[in-house]
């Protein structure tokens, strides 16, 4: 379980990038670019630390995943429109309930 908890977080951390690019581009908003490269590359960073084998990777990025279902849920509220909001939501509750068994047993 915890070799598939890494790598959703690292898959998790490439979306999160991947969609900052395209909410730039498509809607030329800076703040999608700045917050999911942040956003990502934490990810991927706590990603590669779990996979090194040091114990703070997997609750960083838990905390980070949790923020971004928080904000992701805001998102939806207010646009009522499931892309990208929903997948990142989703996105975001698979890493928890992959990462948070792994620090909390």
């Amino acid at each position: 379980m915890t070799l598939l908890a890494k790598i959703a977080v690292i898959v998790y951390g490439v979306l999160a990038i991947v969609g900052g690019l395209i909410g730039y581009q498509k809607a030329g908003s800076k703040i999608s670019l700045i917050s999911g490269t942040i956003s990502g590359i934490g990810l991927l960073l706590a990603g590669i630390v779990a996979f090194l084998g040091l114990n703070w990777g997997l609750p960083l990025a838990s905390l980070i995943s949790a923020l971004l279902v928080v904000v992701f849920i805001i998102r939806l509220a207010k646009t009522k429109k499931f892309m990208p909001a929903g997948l990142m939501i989703i996105g975001g509750l698979v890493v928890l309930l992959l990462t948070v068994p792994q620090f909390i047993a």
